[in-house]
């Protein structure tokens, strides 16, 4: 810009030289030229764009991604790596990391995702060392979303793994058809690629007892360990506190966590995308019972998804984290004489960890309680057993210790005292009256507070801007006469639209699910889901209703839903009727379970027309979803498929279920089921 303004200023010379005219010195084209130049001059002198700074350019840090090199910096010889969905499995890696201490070893827990797992065959390197896996299996069979890459690198390596010494739990649950997959299948291949199993795989059973089956192996996995490296048992059982508690008196409060699961101020400053580590703040727009009479409560929620990116389709998962409910946190407080706004955090005693706190700090005790920690289910025994020192009581010290123990009779005493009564920690504080432990240790031993997943009941189709949550709302009286409440759905039920302005929000998120539509909408869909289980079907059926709006020839649409009464949980009746009216249903088949002497399910109904439904499963492509308990109603439609298979199909038992295991192979019979 500088070398052009000489230049347009010489031309006007020119110009004035060329007139050859006694005019006065400066003309009044002079003046005017002269002034526009000036006062492009003066602009540009004082507007322009300064030159912006060249930013310093700092260099990342670099994460160590080399398990190895830093398990040979910080001295440790047992990695225990995790698949974890809902924190457990990394919760108990996290105690077997711990226990190596007792044993006069040095463990960490680590995160398959943020290492490269192709180094296994190199922890030879590494004297008396070796690698645990607390393996959970997810969805249909799946490893867990952070252990994937590690299990894909399984299926895909020829890498020798001799001298390589390693052992699995896997944590499943029985209700469901691929028990501990993932565990089976990490186990077995590790063997294969020529690892040492130095401990039998364990299979933890989420349908009966978890933590049992978890101490169970646990306390023979370690005199196998101690055998393997010539070690014994320190002694040292006393409490290992991995954090220590920094109490911030002076702080500024905008440097403090309010309940945000990842950034800082992340909720007053939305920005996509959005997952579990940045939920979005939707807003609730609809919250409406859904049943007409009973003793239950049956809601129908309704999300503003707008100006947030998310995208979703029928059969998707969206997760919500709930809070704890206030009456509970500050009993917490009250029992153990706590300010709970005071501003603390935990610090990792171990500068090399990954996991600097156990929960996002600085942040007060309320908040932690309130958002982070889970207070509403029955603690695991280390819980009772680190606590333990802190009973002034020797009975009550005695029977914590005990409950935590590998012993017939204290799994018993625990099952009946904590699992079966369903004492939380506060009930435990308040049954327990000479228990005083500090507030800080407490946050450090209690789990986090899990999201929330649900069926999406609403399409994408006809609602792009809004998620719906079909839900029951969890209350009971327990045997120790407390009312148990489910932490989200109690939430959830209180979020209620008013027109006051005040708007009230839920963090959530979406998880994607292989729950789909058939990709040709021409084939039969038959719908299995009761009671809140016909929350996906809600989302197919409008989908259908779009496609048939669309002129697309949409196939048979079936469905069949079970309730206890008629006149008062037949969700979306009205709904329902005006879809199967409309002839976007082929047909609604309801099971009344309750209204007559005899109960009907829906298992009942498929048999009652089993040759329409052989007919489409067998010669039409139909599809078949189920939806709902994975404990009863699930095994028994499969048995009723089998039923059919047999008495119409003509098939054998043993082809039966080899029938409908290849329509699961080829995403012809889909579960969305929960225990």
């Amino acid at each position: 810009k500088k070398s052009e303004f000489p230049v347009r200023f010489s031309q006007c010379s020119t110009v004035n030289d060329s007139e050859q005219t006694p005019e006065p010195l400066l003309s009044s084209l002079d003046i005017f030229l002269f002034s526009l130049i000036a006062g492009l001059l003066i602009y540009w002198f004082f507007f322009r764009k300064k030159t912006e700074p060249v930013p310093e350019i700092k260099t990342p840090q670099i994460r160590e991604t080399s398990f190895i090199e830093k398990m040979k910096k910080t001295n440790r010889n047992i990695v225990v790596f995790y698949g974890s969905q809902t924190g457990t499995a990394e919760e108990f890696a996290n105690r077997l990391a711990k226990d190596a201490q007792r044993y006069g070893m040095k463990g960490v827990a680590a995160d398959p995702e943020e290492y490269d797992l192709s180094e296994l065959s190199r922890l030879k390197e590494i004297p008396n060392s070796m690698a645990v896996f607390c393996m959970a299996t997810y969805g249909e069979g799946d490893p867990t979303d952070n252990a994937q890459e590690f299990y894909d690198w399984m299926q895909g390596t020829d890498d020798d793994l001799e001298g390589v010494n390693f052992a699995v739990f896997g944590l499943g649950n029985k209700t469901y058809e691929h028990f501990n997959a993932t565990g089976k299948y990490t186990d077995k291949r590790l063997a294969e690629l020529g690892g040492k199993r130095v401990f039998d795989l364990g299979l933890g059973d989420d349908d009966i007892n978890l933590e049992e089956d978890f101490i169970s192996w646990k306390e023979q996995f370690w005199p196998a360990v101690c055998e393997l490296f010539g070690v014994e048992a320190t002694g040292e059982d006393s409490s290992i506190r991995q954090f220590e508690l920094v109490v911030h008196n002076d702080i500024n409060m905008n440097q403090v966590y309010t309940g945000e699961m990842g950034r800082l101020k992340s909720f007053q400053t939305q920005k996509p995308p959005f997952d579990s580590k940045n939920p979005f703040l939707a807003t609730v727009t609809g919250n409406r019972k859904l049943n007409k009479g009973g003793n239950r409560h049956l809601m129908h929620i309704e999300l503003d998804i707008t100006d947030s990116k998310i995208r979703y389709d029928s059969g998707d998962h969206v997760a919500v984290y709930p809070t704890n409910d206030a009456a509970v946190v500050n009993g917490i407080g009250e029992r153990l004489g706590v300010d709970l706004d005071t501003v603390i955090s935990l610090k990792n005693l171990d500068e090399e960890s990954n996991k600097k706190h156990p929960f996002p700090c600085p942040t007060t005790y309320r908040t932690a309680l309130t958002h982070y920690l889970d207070i509403n289910n029955m603690p695991r025994t280390n819980v009772l057993y680190e606590l333990a020192q802190y009973a002034s009581d020797p009975q009550e010290q005695e029977n914590m210790r005990k409950m935590a123990s590998a012993s017939p009779e204290g799994k018993a005493l625990y099952q009946s005292w904590v699992l079966d009564s369903e004492r939380n920690i506060l009930a435990i504080l308040e049954d327990l009256p000479s228990l005083n432990p500090p507030i800080d240790h407490l946050c450090e031993l209690l789990p986090r507070l899990q999201a929330r997943y649900y069926s999406i009941a609403s399409s994408s189709k006809v609602y792009p801007t809004s998620i719906h949550i079909c839900a029951v709302v969890i209350e009971y009286t327990t045997k120790t006469e407390r009312v148990f409440k489910g932490v989200a759905t109690n939430w959830l039920k209180n979020k209620e639209v008013t027109d006051n302005g005040h708007k009230l929000t839920v963090p959530m998120y979406v998880r994607r699910s292989q729950f789909r539509l058939p990709f040709k909408p021409s084939n039969p869909i038959i719908m299995i889901g009761p009671g809140t289980g016909i929350a996906p079907f809600m989302g197919f059926i409008r989908e259908r209703a779009w496609q048939k709006e669309q002129g697309k020839e949409a196939g048979e649409t079936i469905l069949y839903f079970g309730c206890r009464h008629k006149n008062e949980d037949f969700l979306y009746q009205q709904e329902l009727e005006e879809f199967e009216r409309a002839g976007v249903l082929t047909q609604l088949n309801v099971a009344f379970s309750r209204d007559q002497e005899h109960k009907i399910y829906v298992q009942h109904l498929l048999k009652k027309n089993k040759e329409q439904l052989w007919k489409l499963i067998h010669s039409n492509n139909a599809h078949i979803y189920v939806c709902g308990d994975a404990r009863n109603m699930a095994r028994d439609v499969h048995t009723a498929f089998y039923e059919i298979a047999e008495e119409v199909g003509g098939l054998t038992h043993t082809q039966a279920v080899d029938y409908f295991k290849k329509l699961m192979t080829k995403g012809r019979y889909s579960q969305d089921v929960w225990s």
